[in-house]
């Protein structure tokens, strides 16, 4: 547009008309979300001493999602990078939000069951809330019915490995273990480890994989179809790979172990696929668990039941295709693995989270020193030939 000249006094004129355009409002800020998260429910961050990941940030191969480590932001709940653990599907980006009106009231669909978006604390009893499928604040979460379950009582102290025994050893490896033709070489277990306590005898028993072993004298085992030991510190994981004539791997190692002579990002390639291991879960357990989201949860990952809940640990082996190409099974998923990191790192991912802090084996947890544990904590040794 061209401007004619003319007097000051219609030039102020035309000044104030323009400026007068310019008075709009500041855009609002949706009071049910926040410029950090786009509206996304958000999990409490990491848990125990700091939920599911307080992880720091120096492995994390992907963007996070919602939280994961155990707690809520090392294991929170999801489904895969959009589905990479880390990078699972977390709170805020799994599920279709309802859109038409508010979000109290609305129904909603986890990947399995039916409910309705609710307030936590009006989700009780038979029912219980679960974050990442509806919009709005974080105590908005799809409220839907509670699997039936037997009761767990966590004082009790299952023994599911007794009677198992290891296989032998493959290529000059300890019983349990398989060579890794890396330079140098070296062995290790080919699942993750379960324990047994050592009487002042030499006699063994087998150790409740569900309770950590406190100060008892104990010894990794390397079983086909048992219970992984979780609920363990790096220390006493240490003292469990000595006691066998073994030790825990450096981190190179278990990278090596895990990804191959070809480097892969998965055990089983470059592609996620998930479900091939036990990488993902739709509800974290420790909301199962206790009903509730409320953050006092946080503060009880040590307890035995979590694990004992239906879709949560498998047994050793029982993903086949989870394997390695030098044939370590379950290296992704399952269970963190405690490495010989002096300062506290964990690998792999557990069940409920494969991503966060890093896709497959590229996760890496180095939140807690080695004094930690949790329902989420296990390892494997490793071995010179």
């Amino acid at each position: 547009m061209r401007l004619v000249s003319s007097s000051p006094r219609s030039l102020v004129a035309l000044v104030a008309v323009i400026c007068a355009s310019c008075a709009d409002d500041p855009p609002q800020r949706n009071p049910g979300t926040d410029a950090a998260n786009d509206g996304r429910v958000m999990l409490p961050s990491d848990a125990m001493t700091s939920p599911l990941d307080g992880s720091r940030d120096d492995d994390a191969a992907e963007p996070p999602p919602p939280p994961f480590d155990g707690g809520p932001d090392d294991a929170a709940p999801p489904s895969p990078p959009p589905s990479d653990a880390g990078g699972d599907a977390g709170p805020g980006d799994a599920g279709s939000p309802p859109t038409d009106g508010g979000p109290v009231g609305v129904p909603c669909m986890t990947s399995d069951r039916a409910g309705t978006c609710l307030d936590v604390a009006d989700c009780t009893g038979d029912r219980m809330p679960v974050p990442g499928f509806c919009p709005g604040p974080r105590e908005i979460q799809c409220c839907v019915a509670r699997e039936a379950t037997a009761a767990c009582d966590p004082a009790v102290m299952p023994a599911p490995n007794v009677g198992l025994v290891e296989e032998a050893g493959e290529g000059g490896c300890p019983a349990g273990m398989l060579v890794v033709p890396a330079s140098p070489a070296f062995c290790v277990d080919r699942f993750e480890s379960a324990l047994e306590v050592v009487a002042d005898d030499g006699t063994v028993t087998s150790w409740s994989p569900f309770h950590n072993p406190g100060t008892r004298r104990i010894r990794a085992v390397s079983l086909r179809g048992a219970v992984p030991q979780g609920y363990i510190t790096g220390r006493q994981a240490e003292a469990a790979c000595a006691e066998a004539g073994k030790r825990l791997c450096t981190d190179a190692e278990w990278l090596r172990a895990c990804q191959g002579a070809d480097g892969f990002t998965y055990p089983y390639g470059n592609e996620r696929m998930p479900g091939v291991c036990n990488d993902a879960r739709d509800v974290h357990p420790a909301v199962e668990r206790f009903g509730t989201s409320a953050d006092w949860i946080w503060s009880m990952l040590g307890d035995a039941c979590i694990s004992q809940l239906p879709d949560s640990l498998d047994r050793t082996g029982a993903n086949a295709g989870c394997e390695s190409s030098d044939g370590a099974l379950d290296m992704m998923g399952n269970l963190h693995e405690w490495t010989a990191d002096p300062a506290g790192t964990f690998r792999g991912g557990f069940y409920v989270d494969t991503y966060r802090n890093g896709p497959g084996c590229l996760y890496r947890t180095t939140a807690h020193d080695v004094g930690h544990w949790d329902y989420s904590t296990g390892f494997r040794c490793c071995a010179d030939p």
